[in-house]
């Protein structure tokens, strides 16, 4: 059985006690949960005691967690999974006092079936994106009182196509913020010095995404009525064909993108939608992060989908 090992950690602005004694109960569990807050229907059992959970749901499959040792800068806990395949895991938070506050580290040992031994490097890199998303979500919870994320499921949904212009880029995931930044104001600039008339939001399609090296490839773009000739050629051009989207909207930070994203292909692996491959992902932009607060902050995530 090829053995697998995640480690994660973050610094939160809070005392160790504090942070422990949250997610030693696993009550708390369903607020930050990077899968939990994927599926909110999903079924949920904890212990009056706080101690032992189970759970069940379409995307997340079923389980149990268990808290079996808790000391002053550890807890320790038995993870078993039972769907979609069984596996068992040991799973611990480690706490120590640093600088801005306590490093909260969580790490997990397991072991995957022999069949998947070619998978090892990306689930490794996949549960350590989750463990990203939920350590991002438990230090926002625990230093405001809230997370800055809600997901809306919108479904599918007609998408009537169109031409754009825009900048194709590879990035790595560390740099997507900045890189795209770049884009769009590249971009904006470009279309206000051209007249360019737009047709809808702009939006970046995603062509690759390489979750061991943490590397992708994208276009950021703008939907546009007519493509400009003799483009630069810092510019790509081209058509965003009609089809059919499954759509996950998010509302909040884009801090927390990534709830939206899980959460769709969550659902493409469950069966939820049938996606069309050869048509690259999208991210749909409903505001304008430099003049909109990042509550108000409203991002879909769309994949081109079969009729059901």
């Amino acid at each position: 059985m090829p053995k697998t090992f995640v480690s994660r950690s973050i610094v939160i602005n809070a005392p160790q006690k504090k942070i422990k004694e949250f997610v030693g109960d696993l009550h708390n569990w369903q607020v930050w949960s990077p899968w939990l807050v994927c599926e909110p229907e999903a079924t949920l059992n904890v212990q009056d005691d706080g101690k032992f959970y189970t759970w069940e749901g379409k995307r997340v499959g079923s389980g149990e967690l268990k808290v079996t040792k808790e000391e002053d800068q550890l807890i320790t806990y038995d993870l078993t999974f039972l769907k979609p395949w069984k596996s068992f895991a040991k799973v611990e938070f480690k706490f120590s006092e640093v600088d801005g506050g306590t490093k909260t580290e969580w790490t997990m040992h397991s072991s995957l079936p022999f069949f998947m031994f070619w998978m090892k490097k990306q689930m490794e890199a996949w549960i350590g994106m989750d463990y990203e998303r939920g350590l991002k979500m438990l230090k926002e919870h625990i230093e405001t009182g809230s997370i800055n994320s809600k997901l809306e499921f919108i479904g599918e949904h007609d998408f009537s196509g169109s031409n754009f212009i825009g900048i194709k880029r590879t990035s790595q995931f560390k740099n997507l913020g900045v890189d795209m930044e770049k884009d769009f104001t590249t971009l904006d600039k470009f279309a206000k010095t051209k007249q360019i008339e737009m047709t809808g939001i702009p939006f970046s399609q995603y062509h690759k995404f390489d979750l061991v090296s943490g590397e992708v490839i994208y276009t950021a773009g703008f939907q546009v009525a007519k493509i400009p000739s003799n483009l630069d050629t810092q510019f790509v051009s081209g058509n965003l064909s009609k089809t059919k989207l499954h759509t996950v909207r998010h509302k909040g930070s884009y801090e927390h993108l990534g709830n939206a994203w899980s959460t769709a292909q969550m659902m493409m692996r469950s069966k939820e939608f049938k996606p069309i491959k050869k048509y690259h992902p999208l991210e749909f932009y409903h505001n304008d992060p430099a003049e909109t607060s990042p509550e108000d902050l409203i991002t879909d995530i769309s994949f081109a989908c079969k009729s059901n």
